[in-house]
């Protein structure tokens, strides 16, 4: 909860009282201090106890697996043993790669897939496996706003499950029509998964996730974890019979095609300053064509063009960075969205 995170932090000295250099890890063990416990077989264990690996195994679904050097790597080869690994090998340094699974950071597993030409759907960890990317059999990205709606088609529609959904506020908006469609409440908190997890604790959540690609649902931990979602969604796939182009056709036949992109802008603080200041201050009635229609500002700014477009700015809060996010029916749309942002904003 953010609460206890703010207390634990209150809690940090500003003076270190210890020297790292006089602590030995030989004199804890010695010491009765460190007790080992083996998670992996614990997490496999609910992992087998929660999923039809067997149905999994046996559709017939041909996956790849990026680890990106990370820590998803042992517990995916011990739970899919038949999947193509791709950087499922062990090295501290990531071999220099950023292990964060989004498409700029994909493209040699995009490759991988390609080459390979018999690969279904594949499936990519962050570094500490928390995080999930999702690549179709063309070796296209699929971002974490469709896995969230492709969890909802599943666990409502397929299963018939109900509870509540909690996104993040750069979320797609197709998520809340997808929620008044079936009948669901929604929550949209500030960007972090920490607002997410506090109300997973507190009420019932079918669905936590955010664009970033941390995604929780019920019935596991209130936390972020790439594995077991990308279990969920081969699941899917072995349940209903439909490849995973199939799935997301059946979530824009349900709430219509969409696209999103993101855009980080390096600037200097004083140029990141300038234009946060104008957002507050309500200076942008429009981007180019793009008439401002409504403003939200929960965490950053989001512009309503429509129901279906928007632009987001929001300042990074530890670097010189302004994120930009938008959604259109298509990726040339979000994509020309941005464009005429920037032209608007870096004038």
């Amino acid at each position: 909860l953010v609460d206890d995170i703010q207390d634990i932090e209150g809690r940090i000295s500003s003076n270190l009282s210890v020297d790292p250099k006089e602590l030995s890890f030989e004199e804890f063990q010695k010491n009765g201090l460190i007790e080992y416990i083996d998670l992996e077989s614990v997490y496999k264990y609910e992992v087998q106890k929660n999923f039809d690996l067997e149905l999994i195994q046996n559709s017939g679904i041909n996956c790849a697996y990026d680890a990106m050097y990370g820590a998803g790597q042992k517990v995916m080869k011990d739970l899919l043993p038949n999947a193509d690994f791709f950087r499922c090998e062990h090295n501290p340094t990531f071999y220099g790669i950023s292990p964060e699974p989004i498409m700029k950071n994909l493209g040699a597993f995009s490759d991988y897939i390609k080459e390979k030409g018999n690969i279904d759907v594949a499936l990519t960890t962050d570094g500490d496996a928390d995080r999930i990317g999702l690549l179709d059999g063309e070796g296209n990205f699929i971002d974490s706003h469709h896995i969230i709606l492709l969890l909802m088609l599943y666990f409502v529609k397929y299963k018939g499950q109900k509870g509540k959904i909690c996104t993040g506020f750069s979320s797609t908006v197709k998520i809340q029509k997808l929620c008044e469609k079936y009948g669901l409440s929604l929550d949209v908190v500030p960007i972090g998964f920490k607002h997410i997890c506090g109300i997973m604790i507190e009420e019932d959540v079918l669905i936590g996730g955010e664009e970033s690609g941390g995604i929780a649902v019920r019935g596991h931990i209130p936390e972020r974890d790439g594995i077991w979602i990308g279990l969920t969604i081969l699941e899917f796939m072995a349940v209903s019979g439909k490849s995973i182009n199939e799935l997301v056709q059946e979530v824009y036949d349900e709430i219509g095609a969409f696209a999103f992109q993101r855009v980080d802008l390096k600037l200097t603080e004083g140029e990141k300053i300038k234009i946060v200041d104008k957002c507050k201050e309500g200076a942008y009635k429009s981007f180019g064509n793009y008439e401002v229609k409504k403003l939200e500002t929960l965490d950053g700014f989001k512009f309503y063009f429509n129901e279906d477009e928007w632009v987001m700015i929001r300042p990074s809060g530890t670097e010189p960075v302004l994120r930009t996010y938008a959604e259109s029916v298509n990726k040339e749309g979000a994509e020309q969205i941005l464009k005429a942002t920037h032209q608007t904003i870096l004038d």
